[in-house]
């Protein structure tokens, strides 16, 4: 299983086009973790999963996602009704009750892939407005048998490798 995960595009149209271009024939989905400030309704969210962040004002995206995907359970929220800017915590509390394997998360900027309670967090960090990594950034998760890789890119499209990480399963 591959997912796109991305996040904090913050207007930008033709450059979530692109990301989504570059990988749609190899994911199995695709999640954008709010703040795209788009209408749900925009092309190149088309086929995107998409939650709604404090900058999104389309009332049609849902706040958060419980998503199955070939066995791997995704929780998907932009993070700011979470206080994900103090703490994780209500991520992995939310990860916890949903039973989700990947918890997905965005209004930090920052990007994250850590491993907790054998859940794994992801924030892919801010495709346009990133925070302590000098360019925009998402993410492609792969879940193979044993394992979970979580691999950064930058909006190029080159592996950003001192932020990917492989975690193993558990449980």
């Amino acid at each position: 299983m591959k997912a796109l995960i991305m996040s904090d595009s913050h207007g930008w149209t033709e450059e979530v086009q692109q990301v989504v271009d570059r990988h749609k024939n190899e994911v199995d989905v695709m999640f954008h973790c709010g703040d795209s400030e788009l209408k749900a309704d925009a092309p190149c969210l088309q086929n995107v999963r998409t939650v709604r962040g404090n900058c999104d004002f389309d009332s049609t995206f849902k706040e958060e996602l419980v998503e199955e995907v070939v066995e791997t359970r995704f929780f998907v929220a932009h993070g700011h009704l979470l206080n994900v800017k103090m703490t994780e915590m209500n991520l992995l509390f939310k990860g916890e009750e949903t039973g989700a394997d990947i918890i997905c998360y965005g209004h930090t900027h920052i990007p994250v892939a850590v491993q907790e309670k054998g859940k794994v967090i992801i924030n892919p960090g801010s495709m346009r407005l990133p925070r302590q990594v000098k360019e925009g950034t998402y993410v492609i998760l792969e879940a193979t048998d044993a394992t979970f890789h979580v691999t950064f890119f930058n909006m190029d499209g080159e592996k950003v490798e001192n932020l990917s990480k492989s975690f193993s399963k558990i449980g």
